[in-house]
């Protein structure tokens, strides 16, 4: 029987459509979902809502907003508004939190203090939308080899200072393994988090060298890597931090895979490697 408190995230079945999703999860036993919006926007999010609400999974999170590196302009504005749409979608799932990655570097910029600043300024045009829609902002610290290209936010400790003059209930941090394992401060940074009420999803996958040619598709199931699930199940669970567990894959392997075959290799690796380390739940 597949864990109550595990989800999985529709990119770790890419090629399936959100059909295909839910009906994957909810034959496996799952009871949770994190959602894609290329999925969701291909059949509209009102039908989309509909298809979640009768399918009776919940929505762990909903991926990806952000991108917010570049300099006023157009780009901005755009970037900022496609944000409130987003907000506004996540809250339409009763979901309640949105997964941001932040950005990276703006073409021909060497500036990562400029783009970091960037970040804080569309959080703070962004918290009052995310209050109002009850929807959490949850700043993903990417591992540094995406530093350049897709977050220049690294370290748990330094989203957690980006999070800072934000309300909790508006701003707060995800905390993924693959992207965060290798910090020394890691498990202090998750306790701050966890005193800070700033832990809005707990992530999981594996790492493993040698990278895949694309390093993004990198990611792998738990228990073929290097991560030690146990000290960061742990570390999360002793925040009192009590929430659906959502397992993210990029790789290109486990997209060919037929997707029912994902889904339970999925619930046996997370069976194995984290839920051992998670309290039981009444």
């Amino acid at each position: 029987m597949t864990n109550p408190i595990l989800s999985m995230n529709q990119a770790t079945i890419k090629y399936a459509d959100l059909r295909q999703t839910l009906d994957t999860l909810t034959a496996a036993g799952y009871q949770s979902v994190g959602l894609w919006r290329e999925p969701v926007e291909a059949v509209g999010v009102k039908e989309a809502v509909k298809m979640v609400a009768d399918s009776g999974l919940r929505v762990s999170t909903m991926c990806r907003g952000g991108f917010f590196t570049m300099p006023e302009g157009d780009d901005r504005r755009a970037s900022i508004d496609d944000n409130r749409k987003l907000i506004e979608e996540t809250a339409a799932f009763g979901c309640k939190v949105l997964v941001l990655v932040v950005g990276g570097l703006p073409a021909g910029s060497k500036d990562l203090i400029g783009a970091r600043a960037r970040i804080s300024d569309a959080l703070a045009e962004l918290e009052s939308d995310a209050l109002a829609a009850g929807v959490t902002l949850a700043i993903e610290p990417l591992h540094p080899m995406y530093c350049t290209d897709r977050a220049c936010v690294s370290t748990l400790g330094q989203a957690l200072d980006i999070a800072a003059p934000f309300d909790p209930k508006a701003v707060g941090v995800t905390v993924d393994t693959f992207h965060i394992f290798w910090d020394p401060q890691v498990l202090d940074s998750i306790a701050r988090a966890g005193r800070e009420g700033r832990i809005a999803t707990y992530q999981v996958c594996d790492y493993r060298t040698p990278f895949e040619k694309d390093v993004l598709l990198s990611r792998h199931y738990m228990g073929e890597g290097v991560i030690d699930f146990k000290s960061l199940t742990e570390a999360v669970a002793a925040t009192g931090w009590r929430g659906d567990i959502e397992c993210e894959i990029f790789n290109q392997a486990v997209w060919d895979t037929p997707f029912d075959q994902v889904a339970a290799r999925v619930s046996d690796a997370f069976d194995k490697e984290v839920a051992p380390y998670w309290p039981v739940q009444a």
